[in-house]
């Protein structure tokens, strides 16, 4: 199953166990999660977004927030989040649902005239904060990048993307040669998920390779 920080990220994820009839919570506005910032690699800072500020609600600083994550519930008071392109840690003062929308204000911006600046920032957290997904279960970020070789041992591609179709999602893998193939979600083609190999195991059934 494939969780998504979501943009996310709850954080949207991906599952080996689910029903291939389950579709994956929609997102508002990407078909797979935005790519991370940072480089965990280099020992910087790695983020994921969220959510997305949208218009600020009251005079006491609350601003909508579009959600991204499978884990809302996450997002309380006292918890740090960081603000736009450059990140800007902010604390969250308080957090309340209102007609089904996400209330969200911080320390940092006290009232209405505040919180005017944030509409529209993308409301990132830090990698590392992450909660531990069952075995598994899959961030989508976790997927994307990954090299996708068939059980013939066969290497494909990349995993460029990550499309929601409504049915079942759908790897969008990008071939050596630049060709896109699409490959659906479901036991019958992902076959297996290593990490550690950063590999995806796939089977192709006949008509998913173009002619």
């Amino acid at each position: 199953m494939l969780r998504q920080l979501r943009p996310a990220a709850g954080l949207h994820w991906i599952s080996k166990n689910r029903n291939n009839n389950q579709a994956m919570k929609k997102r508002p506005f990407a078909s797979y999660d935005r790519i991370p910032d940072g480089s965990p690699g280099t020992g910087e800072p790695f983020f994921l977004a969220v959510g997305q500020l949208r218009r600020p609600h009251g005079v006491r600083g609350e601003i909508q927030m579009a959600v991204y994550t499978d884990f809302p519930e996450r997002l309380q008071p006292g918890v740090k989040v960081y603000l736009g392109e450059a990140h800007q840690p902010v604390v969250i003062h308080t957090r309340r649902t209102h007609n089904e929308k996400l209330l969200l204000s911080f320390v940092e911006y006290p009232d209405r005239t505040a919180a005017e600046i944030l509409r529209h920032q993308t409301v990132y957290i830090l990698a590392d904060k992450l909660p531990e997904l069952p075995e598994g279960e899959f961030y989508q970020h976790q997927v994307l990048d990954l090299q996708v070789i068939t059980d013939q041992g066969a290497v494909l591609g990349v995993v460029s993307e990550i499309l929601e179709t409504g049915a079942n999602d759908v790897l969008l893998v990008v071939t050596p040669s630049g060709n896109e193939v699409l490959l659906p979600w479901i036991d019958e083609v992902v076959l297996e998920i290593d990490l550690e190999k950063g590999q995806v195991r796939v089977h192709l059934l006949p008509g998913l390779l173009p002619e």
